[in-house]
Parts: structure tokens; C-alpha cells; sequence
């Protein structure tokens, strides 16, 4: 009882920070939610009820922002998977500076988000200097607002370069735990690369393929810095998604209560999300 007794103690004070870390900001976030309270007037407090998550909900851009943030995150996550595949097998290979093309590899998963959105913005989708246009101006053709009229594919894009050195990170990291023999006995028996890919390879990264989507579908619901710097939302609503949406409510608008009662609506549909994603990959491991 004593040897137990020790680990949980030492363990309490870092369990009650981390509650109090998480619980204080929801609680309250959960309180403003309920009021009508606007940065305008801090001195006005009105309790609301429900009218807040009334409002935020039935609004158009709500079901707008919604539909987004399930493009962005889907698409991503298929974009980051097959790439991820692809450049774990290429780089799983053994070819003349294989180290520093696995470091070439990951390096954009560590560059932040903000200096990420910067160099598409002026480097690449730039429709006067960007290297887009000076591609399509070889083949005679004009270029192209990439924010203006392509709006979600750039996002997708920017995010994806993004996000794909993790999936690729974690699959090749998997890859080196493949059986060697077994890939042997399946060429002896006359299978092609794809054959072995598909029937070996492929089912032994069914596991880390579903460890990926629970971990980026965490962070890709949160998107924000990518957004704000290329399109701000736009043009109109083709780009705000769910957390750039309550942004617009609480620091542009300045309704704090309307903004509280859409984090607590983000919050709650995260939630659902994780759930049943924890339940897929539950099954898958089992």
C-alpha cells in the first residue's frame, strides 16, 4: 500500500494543475456564453440563456463554416495520407543521400504555420511575381488569383504541404518495422512491387494511417494562422471555417458571448469527432 501510495501522491499536483489549467478557461467560456457581454460595453452583462447558441447555430454563416472545416479537414487528410505513403516508400529505399532527403522531407512540418502561409502567399500563388505564374507563362497561359478564385484549393494546399512530412514521418518510421522475409516469400512466389505493396506493405500501415487521422483531424479543426494570412476568411465565407468563424465573433465583432457560445459548440462537436474516432482506431487495433 505504501509503494503505491507514494506515485499517486507525487501525482496529485500536476493532475490539479492540469485541471485547473483546462477547467478554469472552459468554465469560463461556458459562463460568458450565456450572457450578452460585447467588448464594446465591458460594463453590460445580460443573461441570455440559450439565445447565444440560438443565434450562433441557426446562422448561415455557422452551417457555411461548418461544410468548410469538413472540406479542409477531409481533403487534407487524403492529400497527407497518399503523399505521406508515397514518400515513405521512396524514401524508405536505399539511393545516394537518402539522410538528407528524409531531413528535406520533414523539414516543412517544422516551419510555423504563419511563415508557411507568408511564402505560398508571395513566393508561389503571387499572381504577378509568384513561381505558379512564371510556370504558366512558359505554356503561354495567364495567371491565376489563386486566393480569389481557388480560394479552399490554396488553403488545402498550403495546409497539406504542411501536414504531409507528419504522415510521411510517422509511416516511414513504421515502414522500418516491416518483415524482410516476408516481402522475400512474396517476390519468390511471383509478386510484383504493386502486389507486394498492396497485400504487405499497405496492412501493416493500416495501424499508423489511423493514428494520423486521429492526430491531424485534433489540430486541422483548429486551423487558423493560414487562413488569416492568405484569404481572412474569404472571399465572403469561401474560406472561414469554424475557428476562424468564432475569431470573427470575438475580435472583430467584439460579442464575446456570441464567440463563447461557438467555442463551446466547436468544442462539443471536436469531442463527437475524437469520439468516434478513437472508436475506429480502437477496433483497428484490436
Amino acid at each position: 500500500m505504501r509503494s503505491n501510495l507514494i506515485p499517486k501522491l507525487t501525482s496529485y499536483p500536476t493532475i490539479t494543475l492540469l485541471f485547473i489549467w483546462m477547467a478554469v478557461p472552459l468554465g469560463m467560456t461556458i459562463y460568458f456564453s450565456f450572457l450578452r457581454y460585447s467588448l464594446m460595453y465591458p460594463d453590460v452583462r445580460e443573461f441570455t440563456g440559450l439565445l447565444n447558441y440560438e443565434y450562433f447555430l441557426t446562422d448561415f454563416a455557422f452551417l457555411e463554416a461548418l461544410w468548410n472545416t469538413f472540406v479542409l479537414v477531409f481533403s487534407v487528410l487524403i492529400f497527407s495520407i497518399i503523399f505521406g505513403t508515397g514518400f515513405a516508400v521512396l524514401l524508405n529505399q536505399n539511393f545516394f543521400g537518402r539522410g538528407l532527403a528524409r531531413v528535406l522531407a520533414i523539414a516543412p512540418f517544422f516551419i510555423m504555420p504563419t511563415v508557411s502561409a507568408l511564402i505560398w502567399k508571395n513566393l508561389f500563388m503571387n499572381p504577378v511575381s509568384g513561381l505558379f505564374a512564371w510556370l504558366l507563362s512558359l505554356f503561354g497561359l495567364g495567371p491565376i488569383d489563386w486566393f480569389t478564385h481557388v480560394p479552399m484549393i490554396s488553403i488545402i494546399i498550403i495546409v497539406s504541404w504542411q501536414w504531409t512530412p507528419f504522415a510521411t514521418l510517422i509511416l516511414l518510421t513504421s515502414l522500418q518495422s516491416v518483415d524482410k522475409d516476408q516481402l522475400e516469400a512474396v517476390k519468390l512466389d511471383g509478386a510484383n512491387s504493386f502486389q507486394a505493396f498492396r497485400y504487405v506493405i499497405l496492412p501493416h500501415l493500416s495501424r499508423p494511417i489511423a493514428i494520423i487521422i486521429l492526430i491531424e483531424t485534433i489540430f486541422l479543426l483548429t486551423i487558423f494562422a493560414e487562413i488569416f494570412v492568405t484569404t481572412t476568411g474569404g472571399p465572403g465565407l469561401a474560406t472561414t471555417n469554424l475557428a476562424f468563424l468564432v475569431f470573427t465573433e470575438a475580435l472583430l465583432k467584439f460579442d464575446i458571448g456570441i464567440a463563447s457560445a461557438g467555442g463551446v459548440v466547436v468544442v462539443i462537436l471536436a469531442n463527437i469527432a475524437a469520439f468516434f474516432l478513437v472508436k475506429m482506431i480502437g477496433k483497428n487495433l484490436q
